[in-house]
């Protein structure tokens, strides 16, 4: 059987907001009987983009996390719902606007806050996934329809095709200790959840200084290397993916012309360690430090 599922590209997402507004002109004064009654015009969107900003000036990036129902495949408001919420056969969760009615508990069962409360019909309500729209022939829900990036994709497949994908892919959920089965899976979710260390490798100083390219950049935690990178034409360097307060890093830059440089860093949220000034080997005519220490110099 085929199932029904999204998949969001976090580093596709540019936070237009167009799934929210064509999910809100869809819905807002619309009602569809047997699917959903109409959303309010004021709150309770069912499509949220939530935003991290990570690093700081000049190494910085924004990620954007689309977030609506899940249709879960083990989702805790069928069970609370006590028929009040119901799966179809292809995998999109339904809660029945009538049955529903008053129903404001079943917002604690959701544990990702994708069920929203309508005040004004005092009724539960989610993103239904256009169900709507995909039993009259359409071959995509509103949302990823019009992404204007392409960071959302709806797919019909079974579940092994999709679990083959997640595997070949790296597609993530949200929270998956929970064991709800999400059928919203993320591309890129590192860019909103984790974090990065990032420096530029310089030599010279004053009007002298200059950015050096192609050196090795190692990372190591407790003695163990965790990645190696280079610096690109402007000095920079990025180690990402990296657990948020995962403690204690080092650093250390070589280039065999420029020299080299050694620093460590505890990483609590990404991380900017500024300019690395590079020295020679000492009384090499390079030497600008006249040092034989592995020390950075930071500006």
């Amino acid at each position: 059987m085929k199932k029904w599922n999204l998949i969001v590209d976090v580093e596709r997402c540019h936070n237009c907001g167009n799934c929210v507004l064509a999910n809100q002109d869809e819905h807002v004064d619309n009602d569809f009987p047997g699917y959903v009654a109409p959303q309010p015009k004021q709150g309770g969107a069912w499509i949220r983009i939530e935003s991290v900003v990570r690093g700081t000036p000049p190494m910085v990036d924004a990620a954007h996390l689309p977030t609506m129902c899940n249709h879960c495949g083990n989702a805790p408001c069928i069970a609370a719902g006590r028929g009040a919420v119901k799966k179809r056969p292809d995998g999109i969760v339904i809660v029945d606007p009538v049955l529903a009615k008053g129903r404001k508990d079943l917002l604690a069962a959701c544990p990702y806050g994708a069920m929203h409360w309508n005040e004004e019909l005092g009724l539960p309500q989610i993103w239904i996934f256009d169900a709507h729209l995909l039993d009259h022939g359409w071959h995509e829900p509103r949302c990823s329809q019009v992404c204007p990036t392409g960071a959302l994709q709806a797919v019909k497949v079974s579940d092994e095709v999709m679990q083959e994908r997640v595997k070949c892919e790296g597609l993530d959920v949200l929270q998956e200790e929970l064991n709800t089965r999400p059928r919203v899976y993320y591309r890129n979710l590192y860019r909103y959840r984790q974090c990065f260390i990032g420096g530029s490798a310089v030599y010279g100083e004053g009007a002298g200084r200059d950015c050096v390219p192609d050196a090795e950049v190692t990372l190591s935690r407790n003695g163990k290397i965790v990645q190696q990178t280079g610096t690109d034409g402007f000095g920079d360097f990025k180690f990402d993916r990296l657990p948020g307060n995962s403690g204690r890093y080092r650093i250390e830059i070589r280039h065999p012309r420029f020299g080299q440089a050694a620093l460590e860093a505890d990483l609590s949220d990404s991380l900017y360690l500024g300019a690395i000034r590079l020295q020679a080997p000492s009384g090499d005519p390079r030497n600008l430090f006249h040092s034989s220490k592995l020390e950075p110099q930071y500006e």
